[in-house]
């Protein structure tokens, strides 16, 4: 596996862990955010490379993969998640252009309003997203 490969799988994975914590900001995450996030990998994220994981499946599969372990681990940290996604951009910038940026928060947000629209903890986690993919 090429150091780009493992880049990149890293970056999926680090995205499951973001879309993970906004889903269960309030505590709870529901299959209609469950299946919001799978459109949205489905529609979007498989299209943004053709990178492929080692069993030969599409990469961007891996935020789903680690979106459920995280679900299925009920005592996971999820300002944990939040933050390892934050270290991980911050180390790999260059892999988040403009419009990666763009679909992170709209996926980020379609999962928040997935359930009865945004709530006040989801709004707020967007919100520091929102700030901190506007940093350099």
């Amino acid at each position: 596996m090429t150091t780009a490969k493992k880049m990149t799988l890293q970056f999926y994975r680090n995205l499951g862990k973001l879309f993970y914590a906004i889903a269960a900001i309030d505590g709870n995450v529901r299959p209609v955010e469950i299946d919001k996030l799978k459109e949205f990998v489905k529609e979007h994220w498989l299209d943004i490379d053709d990178i492929d994981d080692v069993f030969g499946t599409d990469a961007a599969y891996q935020i789903e993969v680690v979106f459920d372990w995280l679900n299925y681990d009920e005592e996971i940290d999820i300002n944990a998640c939040y933050n390892d996604f934050v270290v991980y951009k911050n180390k790999q910038s260059h892999l988040f252009t403009d419009e990666v940026k763009k679909l992170i928060l709209k996926t980020g947000s379609g999962i928040a309003h997935a359930f009865s629209g945004i709530n006040k903890s989801e709004l707020m986690l967007m919100a520091k997203l929102d700030m901190e993919l506007k940093k350099a």
